[in-house]
């Protein structure tokens, strides 16, 4: 099966992707979407299984722990990687203009 001629010819991809040609505002959005990605998903998963830890053992554990102990420290671990990565890209994608 012919595959399709590369849009990003010798550049590199993640899932499709490309990983050059980001501007500055592009890498902040970027980092910054993915920690909010990162919170909503670890604060969901984590009510869900406070629920079920809930119902299913008679406990009555506040909720708002998802959100403090859960939601925010995985949000800032992924901001603080991805804000560092996206960055490097960034200034690699200046350098060699």
């Amino acid at each position: 099966m012919p595959s399709a001629p590369s849009q990003f010819p010798g550049g590199k991809t993640v899932l499709g992707f490309p990983l050059r040609g980001f501007g500055l505002f592009t890498s902040l959005l970027l980092s910054f979407a993915s920690a909010l990605l990162t919170f909503c998903i670890a604060t969901m998963i984590a009510i869900f299984s406070l629920l079920v830890w809930n119902l299913g053992g008679k406990h009555s554990v506040d909720f708002a722990i998802t959100y403090r102990y859960i939601g925010l420290p995985a949000s800032l671990v992924v901001l603080a990687i991805a804000l560092p990565f996206f960055l490097v890209l960034w200034i690699r994608a200046k350098i060699h203009q």
